[in-house]
């Protein structure tokens, strides 16, 4: 399969530098001092606007273009041809799963999350969902790798994405429908609908107003198996023979049935212009979450040829097939100011995040439980984020630009699990069985210094104070003492641009994360139980990387960067048995790599890309269990490969992507070596393709096919096969 992939993508480039000869002249390329196109200019990577060739890491920008040539339906799904970005969630319109890397750094909270600047990291776990922001609000999505605690404090280990959304310049409406089910019944996702309304509009020259509403749902397909280790009573028949992901003898014996599920999304901006100098906004972001499943299926039959879901023994209980149904409903609120206190530029912004729902129903185990009923239990766990961010922007003086401010943010969290005596009911609740919470504070300052030391070479230095405590903490085992910790992110970068189409790049830094309220304070119990650690110490982490552009013949560019982690205390999950799992900071790992990337336009209607990223990321000291040194670190794929081709001709747009993506490990033992099994996360190629035409001045009619050549395989539940999608946008 690797060896397939590696043929595309040296087939993509072998197709692009022959086209050399037939591309336009493309002399207006960046160079030093030029005036470059708007889309080319960043902000996240130094929190100030900046010439993309002139910032001061490996930044990625996602456009609407690139957008609205790929059948996106999340924006996760939108990163994954991002170098150095994996997300396992194949499953999309799914809870399950929700674990993203970037350059050997793993898990939802080491990367940070912002949709305009607002923190999505949620108080509770830390982690950066992507769900709740319509695809269709996006302007455009900056990804940069790197650590940049320095400027953003401890969710930033791995780096920063910052989804930015439209904030219109005259009057705009867009609507759009979809539908799309897969190729074969079952095989993926049936009966996806999309609807999505936005109206846009500026009045006066001065007062900006957006709002939007997308709704999507789906009738799903049997991802989540039913797998046993006990072999079904003699009479019982119907099961299939397999093993888990470490080899060891399992029997399929049904599914958990069609994984359904539904989001809204409710968007609304606004933005005055009190004056030239100053503006003032308001964001308003609502998002309803719920993720639920039809009645399960068994493969058994018993004796008389009967469908049954159990086999009349204590080890096969219909309990075994019910699934854990799963909502979320988040409200986010955001004023913002931009202003000048004399030469200086002032941004102000403060908000809430305000988890009010995440629930589990979960039934329970026992023989009690069916799919008409039985005991089960509740788990809520509402959550609330309060954050200020204020920024300062001195002038240009002496060929130095200064950016300095300070930060605070205060998260909170209350969950409690309530016996259900109908685990179908959520309201059916009796007692009490757990609770756990906290609240935790974290005060900054930051400092950055921009220095062009000559018109072709620029430096950067910054650095982050940050001050954390948690207090008010419990658990089933009682009040539990508070505690404080600091950290301090420095981080120097180069900028070096010799000759017009040459940029070289050089940064290192220090990035920490505090361990969340969840991750010291609760646990998670399904098939496993994982206990939390209230000893947990925040995690550090020193960078660096270099790297070139490389500007190549007419219309072609490359792009080489080689990136190192050193990591302390590293909080891991341990696995102490099959159904047990704990939390602990592991000594220190180390991740090392390299990313790769090439592409070729041709006569300006044509965008052929390839890139590969290669990750060596492994424990490499823990004395508190060395069995563990020298495995490679959960989550995180060896070798990724993109490639592809983005096409627009007239009212004619479309593209074709691959993926490749190798073994990747969710244990610490790295036990887990059996692939094509319920629990596996297997190698796959994928390809996706989506044609679109544009008519009539506004319409747009598209048709997309995602897992083009039907790739079979696992990411721990059965990913999706070949589906297809069609959709009707208007834009007035």
């Amino acid at each position: 399969m690797f060896r397939h992939a590696c043929c595309a993508l040296t087939l993509a480039v072998t197709v692009a530098v022959p086209a050399w000869a037939a591309a336009e002249d493309e002399s207006d390329e960046a160079k030093p001092g030029k005036e470059t196109p708007l889309e080319e200019v960043v902000v996240t990577a130094t929190r100030t606007e900046q010439e993309l060739f002139r910032a001061p890491g490996s930044v990625s920008v996602i456009t609407r273009d690139s957008l609205d040539k790929r059948n996106i339906q999340s924006l996760d799904g939108a990163l994954k041809e991002v170098p150095g970005f994996y997300s396992r969630r194949e499953a999309e319109f799914s809870l399950l799963q929700p674990v993203i890397s970037m350059r050997g750094i793993a898990g939802q909270n080491r990367t940070l999350v912002m949709i305009d600047d607002i923190p999505l990291n949620e108080p509770r776990t830390g982690a950066g969902y992507f769900d709740g922001i319509s695809v269709g609000d996006v302007q455009k999505i900056e990804v940069v790798k790197g650590p940049f605690s320095s400027l953003y404090g401890g969710y930033a280990m791995a780096g920063v994405i910052n989804v930015m959304t439209k904030m219109p310049e005259k009057q705009e409406f867009v609507f759009k429908g979809g539908y799309g089910t897969s190729w074969n019944r079952n095989d993926a996702y049936d009966d996806l609908t999309n609807l999505y309304a936005s109206y846009g509009d500026r009045f006066f020259d001065r007062w900006s107003v957006f709002a939007s509403y997308g709704r999507s749902g789906t009738n799903g397909f049997p991802y989540q198996w039913n797998v046993t280790s006990s072999k079904p009573a003699a009479g019982v028949t119907g099961y299939s023979y397999t093993t888990d992901n470490a080899g060891n003898p399992r029997y399929l014996i049904g599914n958990k049935g069609d994984g359904f599920s539904w989001t809204d999304d409710v968007t609304v901006k606004t933005q005055y212009e009190v004056s030239d100098a100053t503006t003032v906004g308001f964001t308003f972001l609502r998002t309803n979450y719920r993720d639920l499943y039809d009645p399960p299926n068994t493969l058994l039959t018993n004796a008389a040829g009967a469908s049954v879901f159990t086999d009349g023994t204590s080890k096969i209980l219909a309990a075994s097939y019910l699934p854990t149904a799963s909502g979320r409903t988040r409200d986010i609120y955001n004023m913002k100011l931009d202003t000048e206190l004399g030469p200086i530029k002032t941004k102000l912004s403060w908000g809430l995040v305000d988890e009010e729902l995440s629930y589990n129903r979960t039934p329970g185990t026992t023989a009690a439980t069916t799919q008409f009923g039985g005991p089960g239990t509740y788990l809520n766990s509402p959550a609330q984020e309060w954050f200020v961010d204020l920024q300062f922007t001195a002038p240009e003086v002496f060929k130095q630009v200064f950016t300095w401010g300070g930060a605070f943010r205060n998260d909170s969290t209350n969950s409690t699990t309530y016996n259900l005596a109908n685990w179908l009911d959520s309201s059916s609740k009796t007692s009490l069985a757990s609770d756990a919470g906290g609240t935790s504070n974290t005060f900054a300052l930051f400092l950055q210094d921009e220095i062009k030391i000559r018109e072709d070479l620029t430096a950067f230095l910054g650095g982050r104070m940050d001050w954390w405590q948690v207090y008010d903490g419990y658990n089933q085992s009682g009040t539990l003492p508070g505690r404080a910790d600091s950290a301090f992110s420095p981080k120097a970068a180069l900028v070096y641009q010799p000759f017009a189409k040459t940029t070289l790049r050089a940064s290192g830094g220090k990035s920490f994360r505090a361990p969340s309220l969840y991750e010291l304070y609760s646990n998670y119990v399904g098939s496993y139980t994982l206990n939390p650690n209230p000893n947990l110490t925040p995690e550090t982490a020193w960078s660096w990387d270099a790297g070139v552009d490389q500007g190549l013949w007419t219309g072609a560019k490359a792009k080489v960067t080689y990136f190192q982690n050193y990591l302390s205390n590293l909080i891991y999950t341990q696995t102490l048995s099959p159904i047990l799992q704990t939390r602990v900071n592991v000594g220190k790992a180390k991740s090392s790599g390299v990313e790769m990337e090439i592409e070729q336009r041709v006569a300006k209607w044509v965008r052929l890309f390839g890139d590969a990223t290669f990750t060596d990321a492994y424990i490499s000291d823990d004395p508190a269990n060395p069995a563990i040194v020298g495995r490679r670190m959960v989550d995180i794929p060896k070798w990724l490969l993109n490639v592809g081709v983005e096409a627009e001709y007239g009212p004619v747009s479309g593209s074709v992507v691959g993926r490749y993506v190798t073994k990747r490990f969710s244990t610490d033992l790295n036990t887990d070596t059996v692939n094509q099994v319920y629990t596996s996360y297997d190698p796959f190629f994928t390809m996706d393709a989506k044609i679109s035409y544009h008519f009539l001045k506004y319409f747009t009619l598209s048709f997309a096919v995602n897992n083009l050549l039907n790739a079979n395989y696992f990411v721990y539940y059965q990913a999706p096969g070949r589906s297809w999608y069609t959709e009707l946008a208007a834009r007035f």
